[in-house]
């Protein structure tokens, strides 16, 4: 069935060339080829039917289609070789640890902005860097310790950074209910092939919470900490709840009483030693942030200065998901690790910069241009792809506000076949692995693959009309 598919002048996760499959993907090919194409689409509606049974949905706010979405599916698997495996497992250890020392350090001695590594108004400009954390000794020393890493591959298979998402990261339900129907749709493949497993997060997620609790307790109770029914990843939050065995809450459901966090219950108030929380920062505590949310436990941050509750990820880790502040990871690298960076950054003009802003208004039809502080693919200019008055509107919008906007240059991001009305096409993927940070840091093997289903477009994101298929990381055939 692959025998019309052309790879293109793209980096192919399957192919290196026209007919020619990638080793650790040639098992897969030929299983694949041996299927018709009526019979493997009726597959993908399988799989698409069973996420559809399981309640794998998304929300898309502002969307007068309606909000509650389906994650389009894929049913052919993303592969990635064990050997880059173990590489690409490297360097996001590498990342996290360096940069759970620059969290401990902005909001502590300051020591890199002392030694004029990054300035203090590149940190104190950035919306994620909050002033009540400053002093904050989260426990066991741990401020990031779920993270979702963007990476990319451009045209020669190079590996980079995208980047970094460590204050609420979603998608690991994706990961681990992808997989499931995946066994389901192709149960021999998985007899024939050596795919790492990946359903031991949920257990690896619950030992780190644990590892936050408070010494003494003999039996710590955690909670998942969700803003409720209407969020886009509340899905991910039950079912996350549920493997790991813990109850999910809303912020009506906590109160601080006697010193301590404590859990409504039809038994009385039970003690919390450690939250999940899935709600950002400045909803957290309204005697500390924004005094007019809903959806957190005031009093909250004072117990937990105390040292009585552990929260994950701590508050304050969103200044790290600042787009200029990660152009500096390679300098955090250097000054906490003394190391160099194993897996690189994509190259970054930081618009705050005169002259590196005058070569991005330059070249606007060329660049890819990102908001600062936005996620989800909001507040992007893909510069090849948008009409001039589009890049005219961004190029205001950069001199007006030059600390809102990084450029990087358009990647050819690699591409892998995906099943689109009964042929195989190219489309653009990214791979978002999560790593857990507890008594040792742990990567879930393969991740969260994001595909641009829509034809020719570079951005992945669900909420941009992407979608999503299973990652297998397996040993090349012998």
């Amino acid at each position: 069935m692959f025998n019309t598919y052309d790879p293109g002048d793209f980096y192919d996760e399957l192919f290196v060339s026209r007919g020619v499959p990638r080793p650790e993907a040639e098992l897969l090919v030929k299983r694949i080829s041996n299927i018709s194409i009526d019979e493997l689409m009726l597959r993908q509606q399988m799989a698409q039917n069973m996420l559809f049974k399981l309640g794998v949905t998304f929300n898309v706010y502002s969307d007068n289609q309606g909000t509650e979405r389906i994650f389009p599916f894929d049913v052919v698997p993303r592969v990635v070789p064990s050997d880059e495996w173990r590489w690409l497992e490297r360097g996001l250890k590498q990342r996290i640890e360096a940069l759970n020392c620059f969290l401990d350090d902005i909001y502590n001695d300051q020591k890199i902005i002392q030694d004029g590594i990054i300035s203090r108004e590149v940190i104190e400009s950035a919306t994620g860097f909050l002033e009540p954390c400053v002093g904050l000794k989260p426990p066991k020393g741990i401020w990031c310790h779920i993270t979702g890493t963007d990476l990319v591959r451009d045209r020669n298979g190079n590996w980079y950074v995208l980047e970094d998402n460590l204050r609420c990261p979603s998608g690991v339900s994706y990961v681990l209910e992808n997989r499931r129907v995946m066994k389901g749709a192709f149960p021999a493949l998985f007899e024939a092939l050596n795919i790492n497993p990946v359903d031991a997060y949920p257990s690896q997620l619950l030992a780190s919470l644990l590892h936050l609790a408070p010494d003494g307790v003999p039996e710590p109770q955690v909670v998942l900490l969700s803003p409720g029914i209407y969020n886009s990843a509340y899905f991910e939050h039950s079912f996350l709840a549920q493997q790991m065995g813990i109850e999910l809450v809303e912020g009506r459901d906590l109160v601080v009483a006697d010193g301590y966090l404590q859990m409504k219950t039809t038994k009385g108030l039970q003690r919390v030693d450690v939250i999940y929380r899935r709600i950002d920062d400045d909803f957290l505590d309204p005697l500390t942030f924004r005094a007019d949310s809903l959806l957190g436990v005031p009093g909250l941050m004072g117990v937990y200065r105390q040292g009585r509750v552990a929260i994950a990820n701590a508050p304050g880790t969103g200044v790290a998901d600042d787009k200029m502040i990660y152009s500096y990871v390679p300098d955090m690298v250097r000054y906490y690790l003394d190391e160099e960076q194993i897996i690189p950054n994509v190259p970054t003009y930081l618009c705050e910069n005169s002259q590196q802003q005058d070569y991005v208004l330059g070249h606007l039809d060329e660049l890819v241009v990102k908001a600062t502080n936005a996620s989800g693919g909001y507040g992007m200019l893909v510069g090849p792809h948008a009409s001039a008055p589009e890049r005219d509107a961004f190029a205001d919008q950069i001199k007006a506000n030059p600390r809102g906007y990084i450029a990087q240059p358009t990647l050819c991001l690699s591409r892998v076949p995906a099943l689109i009305n009964s042929e195989f096409q190219g489309c653009h993927v990214d791979l978002r692995p999560f790593i857990l940070n507890g008594e040792d840091i742990y990567v879930n093997p393969g991740g969260l693959t994001r595909v641009a289903l829509r034809k020719g477009s570079l951005v992945v994101n669900s909420s941009q009309g992407g979608g999503s298929k299973d990652t297998w990381v397996v040993a090349a055939a012998n």
